[in-house]
């Protein structure tokens, strides 16, 4: 099921602040223009060498101009005294790590070098992700480092024959470059740019709905690594994960957490599809609430909240104005009030209802845990600390033949979505800022 709340997100219920960002579904939302407008793509050469591009998201307002990446959880420029790379770490008591880039993709070559983490019950993502669940997906199961698994989905519907395994050599001693080529028709996947899979918007159409059933909708990229095999999981998404996770095996023992690790993420903006709706150049929208590539619209709203108290509907609130009117009685009212509703996911607000996607049945893991830190840094150096915290994701997928010929090994999860990026979120992220 999705949550139906005023204004919905993938964090659950939205109230105001951060739930009105990246991740709100407008579809299913009070009214469409409850969520933020979302910042337009931005091509560059993003290189993860430092913190300075990260902004927690319990301070990130929706301005991409002052970062590049919104972060929960705890990553880690690596390493310390010369950092070329910035870790994604999962301690025991936490839900691991995700980035996900302030500006949206609307079509575009993105690239992501890194390399993954390892293990039974530890995945690592690569995905594009759109606020109506779009996706696009390269993940990583730890149990199996020399496959990189791809898969697609159209508004968070579940369809188990989208998956597709692709081959790769040792995805966590060796850096690869992972690359997702996206037209308005094709879709194609490569490593170390050599195409392995191409998805042709034709082959996905829906006659029973009269559709397409393809990514079509502008999509935040998200890096993250995520415990898929807590034991509180379903029991489908932790076979999918490779079986239950460990807090003794090795990695966590010698520096105190799991690690995946990346260098950087380059994005080449496309141009917008023919024919679509042009009134500005700073932010997407939507139009109507069927969330199809012919809805969206280019524009200039702004994107930045005055305040976690402010919202789509209100994005001024909070704001200079209206804190000078109100000073000498904050105390008395406004403060108050401010801690009576949700403002910035995990901190406050509603779980929901275990992270399903429309339809699917999927089953979430509560993300439970002790709140534990990360550790020394990898290989006994200590990475700088950061203050970011709360968040993960996931996903399972079956095995499919594409276009290209390659052919999956990934199990079927029957009845159960084993989540990807925007699923396990939902109670990941809420479990893991409140232990915080």
């Amino acid at each position: 099921m999705l949550f139906t709340y005023v204004k919905s997100s993938k964090y659950g219920q939205c109230g105001v602040g951060a739930y009105c960002l990246g991740g709100c579904d407008p579809l299913f939302s009070n009214t469409l223009d409850s969520c933020m407008p979302a910042p337009v793509c931005k091509s560059g050469d993003f290189k993860l060498n430092s913190l300075d591009s990260i902004q927690a998201n319990t301070k990130y307002l929706g301005d991409a101009s002052k970062a590049t990446w919104v972060a929960s959880g705890d990553p880690k420029a690596y390493p310390k005294d010369n950092p070329d790379s910035v870790l994604l770490t999962m301690a025991k008591g936490t839900v691991g790590t995700l980035l996900a880039s302030t500006n949206y993709v609307w079509y575009g070559n993105i690239k992501a070098t890194m390399k993954t983490s390892r293990e039974q019950g530890v995945v690592t993502a690569f995905i594009l992700l759109s606020d109506v669940k779009d996706e696009i997906d390269f993940e990583f199961v730890g149990t199996d480092l020399n496959a990189a698994q791809s898969n697609y989905y159209f508004q968070g519907i579940p369809n188990y024959t989208h998956s597709s395994n692709l081959s790769v050599s040792d995805t966590f001693d060796t850096y690869h470059t992972y690359e997702v080529d996206w037209t308005p028709d094709k879709l194609t996947w490569k490593i170390d740019d050599k195409p392995l899979r191409t998805l042709e918007r034709s082959t996905t159409w829906n006659s029973t709905a009269n559709r397409f059933d393809y990514p079509q909708t502008p999509a935040r990229i998200q890096l993250s690594l995520w415990p898929a095999g807590l034991p509180t999981n379903g029991q489908g998404t932790i076979d999918w994960a490779g079986g239950e996770i460990s807090w003794d095996a090795p990695d966590v023992k010698n520096v105190g957490y799991y690690y995946a690790r990346v260098q950087e993420v380059t994005v080449d903006c496309y141009d917008p599809p023919a024919g679509a709706q042009k009134k500005g150049s700073k932010s997407y929208i939507f139009d109507n609430d069927t969330g199809y590539n012919n809805t969206v619209e280019i524009t200039n709203e702004d994107t930045i909240l005055s305040s976690f108290d402010a919202s789509g509907l209100d994005p001024k609130k909070g704001g200079e104005a209206s804190a000078s009117s109100s000073t000498g009685t904050a105390s008395a009212t406004g403060s108050a009030k401010t801690s009576e509703v949700p403002q910035v996911p995990g901190i406050s607000g509603q779980t929901g209802a275990g992270g399903e996607r429309g339809g699917s049945g999927a089953s979430g893991g509560d993300g439970t845990g002790d709140g534990g830190d990360g550790g020394s840094g990898t290989g006994g150096s200590n990475p700088q600390a950061s203050s970011f915290h709360g968040w993960s994701q996931g996903d399972n997928s079956n095995s499919n033949s594409d276009s290209s010929g390659n052919s999956g090994a990934a199990s079927t999860v029957k009845g159960e979505r084993a989540l990807q990026g925007s699923l396990l979120a939902v109670l990941v992220a809420i479990a893991g800022v409140i232990v915080l």
